[in-house]
């Protein structure tokens, strides 16, 4: 049971399969949790949750590090990705922002001169991992049931079924939310959270702690912006205010607009 959201996760609940083969559950640890990340090589999970008992009126105080095991195997999946020199970008996002078109739209320009894998997080269908399929790159797919985003168990165990070879480009496509990702280290390299012009220009506020820990904010679907009423400067400066140093990249996958830009961040930092 998630500690924040209430989300129910179990071993009979979350899949990881490839598009159309046979689904096998899989096993990972139950979590709680509160806080957020400085950095993202850096999760220090020292805590205290503060528990009331209705039945005897007593207050119980208890401290305790309650990611402990999911830390331990996000350096353990670190470890593999420095060994294998595995770029792996972890993309978060709210429902519906663009992260699948964002990738699909990667995938066909770089996936010819780079072996790219990627693990597809929902939680239910395979639709996205059929589309991502459709590019020619390798794809698991990880249903989380009730949960309501990737562990670093999951990524561990989809990344075996992968089997992805050396010097590759690892995308993590995290279940659609801007709350609970922000709390769990996968062992990625680089954060990526991805907001939607539709969404309006107050994202970064409300859903702090998620741009907080991110190393690039993308603004997706621009090309909608002669319809909307969003501010793309005031949103630029609610990024601000919650990160003041990771580039900002305005996208649309529908024009091209910023492609490049974020091909480009990925070359300088993945050595495409």
């Amino acid at each position: 049971m998630c500690g924040t959201c209430g989300c129910g996760t179990s071993n009979e609940e979350s899949r990881i399969y490839r598009p159309g083969g046979s689904i096998k559950p899989v096993g990972f640890v139950v979590h709680a949790h509160s806080h957020d990340h400085e950095h993202h090589h850096v999760h220090d999970h020292n805590h205290s949750i503060e528990y009331h008992s209705h039945d005897f009126g007593k207050h119980i105080h208890i401290e305790q590090d309650i990611l402990s095991a999911n830390d331990k195997l996000a350096e353990r999946n670190r470890g593999y990705f420095e060994a294998k020199k595995i770029f792996a970008i972890n993309l978060v996002s709210s429902p519906g922002a663009g992260k699948t078109s964002l990738l699909e739209l990667t995938l066909k320009r770089i996936s010819s001169s780079m072996k790219c894998y990627v693990i597809e997080g929902d939680q239910q269908t395979d639709n996205d991992a059929r589309r991502i399929e459709q590019t020619g790159v390798d794809v698991v797919q990880v249903n989380t049931g009730n949960g309501c985003h990737l562990d670093a168990s999951m990524v561990h165990q989809a990344i075996h079924k992968l089997e992805p070879t050396d010097n590759s480009l690892l995308f993590i496509e995290n279940v659609g939310n801007l709350v609970c990702p922000s709390m769990f280290d996968l062992g990625e390299n680089y954060r990526v959270v991805i907001f939607s012009v539709t969404e309006g220009e107050d994202k970064p506020l409300k859903y702090p702690n998620i741009f907080h820990s991110s190393q690039l904010i993308i603004i997706s679907k621009v090309d909608l912006l002669p319809y909307l009423d969003f501010n793309l400067n005031r949103a630029k400066e609610n990024v601000r205010q919650i990160n003041p140093h990771a580039p900002i990249l305005e996208i649309s996958t529908r024009s091209g607009l910023g492609v490049d830009d974020w091909l480009l961040w990925l070359e300088k930092r993945g050595k495409l």
